[in-house]
Parts: structure tokens; sequence; C-alpha cells
């Protein structure tokens, strides 16, 4: 640990978190609202589009709650290449600690390394994030033995659900559907816990050998996918056809990710991928989504129902994203994967849903009930307050409500995200680096961004090429599937993005972007493609 910062000068020793302003006004909002640990500083175990996301839902919060946005101390990592390209993040959070430099192993990724900044700091809480140690059990299992706050779910509940197979099993158990896989037959005892699946268990819905895989993919019928439990990113998953494929592929697999269990699953044709936001207080769950306009409305309620059943199931804490496959032939829904932390894409569902999800993070933080924060009784109906001083009418208020029968608001409106990335198009999007010598975008009322630099930054040689995200927001009731509304939602999209000015060494994807757009104008099924609901 080399030193610790303070705006753009770098001081020695330990970083104070006293803050100056609003301690026991932060005290009160926890202890009214039923809270039992208050959360005066946080550390930020991420960078780039990540931590900028966090420090402004923060900010913003804080100012509507307390009357000034620097009533959490919000600390930063630094690596020297962060630094070197004045990574945004760096410059705009309170303080800062630098760490390693290289890939995010030394760093961001690195358990041991953010356990001892956040004792250093002195911080009451850390935040993971997305990527990185987000989905590593050994950071909140550290984290909790040292009395710090891991603004995420628990080790046992990340360990069970983050693991492929093992989230499979529990969703059986919790009698959510799930496509034909080599581990259909394969039941947990009633009497068993979900937490921890026994080895012979988990082991019986796993394939081994290339054999076992091609008796697998006969059962469950070709197409099938041979997928890596630990894989990602395109690692560790094949589609094949016959027997030779899988004689072709299955060592591949393998290959990819080295020690991962393997098991194979049906491929769903003609389906599209449906996903429910889900965030879990340590009292009990509630669901939050976005509009999905490709199901019914009868379905989305049984999605949203298994979901919470899922996270019951484990006693889940936190913020989660729970994946689907929705089959537009039958209707039939199938469950794919839970992602056991914040999604990249959550603020699709800010817009709609009108919930600060860093901010309700920070507040389950603090072991506060999801009945007792007003932006969720405001998505319930509930009576809520109003004003910034809400929190204040709502601790003497309000009333526990029922979230299983609770109906919540309709979405104010419809909402698209296009991920800008520092990859180059004509070369394969070969992603790119260097300096930024100009970025600007003008926000209008219906399209917003945020981005991970600033000119005069860059994207150094360890960056996610993702730097930016364009969140587009629709009033209209009709956006990806009715006629009226693929017009405005094509031409804010397009307008949005040509309002992108980028000038340095890197190449991006808005200009393909913009081309793809205008070339699916009219045709809905291939729109629909690169357009994602939250």
């Amino acid at each position: 640990m080399a030193s610790a910062g303070h705006g753009n000068g770098l001081i020695n020793g330990v970083v104070s978190n006293k803050h100056t302003a609003t301690i026991s006004e932060v005290d009160e909002f926890c202890n009214a609202l039923g809270g039992n640990r208050p959360i005066h500083s946080i550390l930020i175990a991420n960078n780039g589009m990540a931590a900028v996301k966090f420090i402004r839902s923060v900010r913003s919060w804080a100012y509507e709650t307390f009357g000034t946005e620097k009533a959490i101390l919000l600390v930063a990592m630094a690596t020297p290449e962060d630094m070197r390209i004045n990574a945004e993040h760096i410059r705009i959070a309170d303080q800062f600690v630098e760490v390693p430099g290289g890939t995010n192993n030394n760093n961001y990724a690195n358990v041991q390394l953010i356990l001892e900044i956040a004792e250093i700091t002195h911080v009451d809480a850390v935040w993971p994030g997305w990527g990185h140690a987000s989905e590593n059990p050994e950071l909140p299992d550290a984290l909790k033995a040292k009395g710090i706050v891991f603004l995420g779910p628990p080790a046992v509940s990340m360990g069970a659900l983050g693991d492929k197979i093992g989230s499979s099993l529990i969703a059986q158990a919790a009698n959510v559907p799930t496509l034909p896989w080599s581990g259909s037959h394969v039941k947990i005892p009633p009497e068993s816990s979900l937490i921890t699946i026994p080895d012979e268990i988990y082991r019986a819905a796993c394939v081994y050998t290339t054999e076992e895989a091609i008796a697998s993919c006969q059962v469950v019928g070709y197409p099938a996918m041979i997928k890596a439990s630990w894989g990602g990113g395109g690692k560790g998953i094949r589609k094949v056809h016959n027997d030779d494929e899988v004689r072709a592929l299955f060592k591949q697999v393998q290959g990819e990710v080295p020690g991962s269990p393997i098991f194979i699953t049906k491929v769903a044709s003609q389906s599209r991928h449906l996903e429910v936001q889900l965030i879990c207080d340590q009292h009990q769950k509630i669901i939050e989504e976005g509009p999905i306009t490709v199901a019914p409305p009868e379905t989305v309620k049984e999605l949203e129902q298994a979901a919470r059943r899922l996270a019951i199931s484990v006693n889940y804490v936190g913020a989660a994203i729970v994946e689907y496959l929705y089959s537009m032939e039958t209707g039939e829904y199938y469950f794919l994967e839970l992602n056991p932390r914040l999604q990249v894409e959550h603020p699709v569902t800010e817009w709609i849903a009108e919930i600060n999800l860093p901010a309700a993070q920070v507040a389950v933080g603090m072991g506060i009930p999801l009945w007792q924060i007003p932006e969720i009784r405001r998505f319930y109906g509930m009576e809520h307050g109003g004003g910034n001083d809400a929190w204040r009418k709502t601790s003497v208020l309000a009333t526990p409500f029922d979230f299983d029968k609770a109906q919540s608001t309709k979405s104010k409106g419809h909402c698209v995200a296009v991920r800008v990335t520092s990859e180059d198009p004509d070369d394969g999007f070969k992603p790119t680096g260097g300096k930024v010598q100009e970025l600007s975008f003008k926000s209008k009322p219906n399209v917003w961004a945020y981005f991970s630099v600033k000119s005069g930054g860059g994207i150094h040689e360890f960056s996610d090429s993702q730097f930016a995200a364009n969140i587009i927001s629709f009033n209209t009731r009709h956006v990806f599937a009715f006629g009226e509304s693929r017009a405005l939602e094509i031409a804010n999209m397009v307008l949005g993005l040509k309002e992108i000015q980028i000038r340095g060494e890197i190449r991006t994807n808005v200009d393909y972007t913009i081309n793809l757009l205008n070339v699916n104008f009219y045709h809905d099924d291939k729109v629909m493609k690169f357009c994602k609901t939250g």
C-alpha cells in the first residue's frame, strides 16, 4: 500500500473517513427506517464505468435524502494505468488509494488487497460493482470477518447461485422451469439445504467424458450446448448438432476453462432472452422489472414469482439478475442463470421504475427493510411521504406490506441501452486503446449517457472495451413490438448516438451501430436482437 489521495493531490498515511456533515443524520436515517448499521463511507472495489455510475448514483441519492451529495464518503482504488489516463472515477471520488497496476488480479479482483485497503481506510462498506471480484465468495466472507459490510449477497448465496450447474439444480428444487439438461433427472431431497448441494448430487448433473456427453445430448435432443459451468464471455460453450460434433468439440470446451465442471443443455430455438431485476433485503424479497413486451402479463408475473422463489431458497440479499429463455412458439419459459451482482444495464430498470439501485444497495447494507425505503414504497403504490425528507415521514407512517400480493405501478415508459465500446468494427471488433483528445455528449430529456473517460483521458491496455452506456427513454408504451413506437425508438437512439463526439487514438462502434439501426429500421425481429430491456 503506497499512499492515499484526496482530491487531485497525494497524501501519505491512512485516509481519514471522518466526514464533517450529516454523520448524525445518516445515523438517524438508518435507525428511523429500522436499520442496524449506518454506512458513512464506502470503498469502491471497481473502476471505469461501474465506479463512475456508483459515485454519481450515491451522490444523487445523498443530495435528495440529506441535502448534501457528500453525506457518504466514497473512496476509489487507483492503478497507475488509471491515473495515467486521468480516469474519471479517480477524479470524482472523495479520496483514492493507489494500488498495483497490471491485470485485475493485482488490484480490482485481488480479495486480500481489497480487504487491506478497506481496513486501512476504515470504511464501513465495500461495493464490488460488476466483474472483477464481484462474484468471488471469498470477498464477502473476508469482509464479514473484519466487521465490514459487503454491498452484495452473502458468500453462501453467491456460491450457490453463481454456479450454472448448482443454480439449475436449485431452480428445479424451487419449482422454476429449466430446459432439458444433463441434470434434469437429478433431485435434491426436500430435507436438504439448497445453499450447500451435496457433492454426489452435483456430480450427477455433470458429464466428464466425451461418451457421457454424447449420451446426454441424445437424451436432451439435438441441437444441444456443451457448457462449462465456470465459463463466460464466449469461453467454454459450443453448440453441437450430432455425435460427431460432440467428439470434435468436447475437449475444446474442457480446454478453454480448465478444471470447470461440464454440463449439457438443449438449445432453445426461437427464444427471447428475458431478465428480471431482483433486489432482496435481509427481511423479505421484491422484484423490479423493466417492461417485457414479448410475453403476456401472466407470464411476466410467473417470471417474477419464480425469481422470488429462487432468491428465498438461498436467503439471497442484495441485487441480482435472473435470466430466462422464453419460447416464442410455445409460450414456455426456462431458467437460464442468475448473476449475483448488479447488472451493467441496470440504468434501464432505474429509468423505468424510478428506483436508484445503487442507493437501494446501500440502504439494504444498512439493514433497512425494503418496505421502509421510500422509492420502493412508491414503486408499489404505497404511501411514501414525498419530498426530500420522505424518509422521515416514512419512518413514522409506513407499515409493512406483502410483496407477493402488492402490485407494482406501471412503468413510466420503455428504455433501450446501447453499449459504446472502444473496438474497431473494420478490424473484427478488435479492442483499441490510447488517448482521447475530445469526448463530448449533450444530454436531452429523452437521451442520457455516462462515460468512464473524459477529454484528455484515455483507454489503457487493461481497460474493459466498454467505456460508456447510452440510455434512451421512451414515454410511449409501445416500444419494440408495436409499429408506431419503432420510428421513435430508432430515431431517438440514432440521434443520441450522433451527438457523441469522440476524437483520439481509439476507435468505437458508434458509426457501426448507427448504420446497423438504420439498416434494420423496418425489421422489428432484427432490431430486437440489438435492444435489451432491463
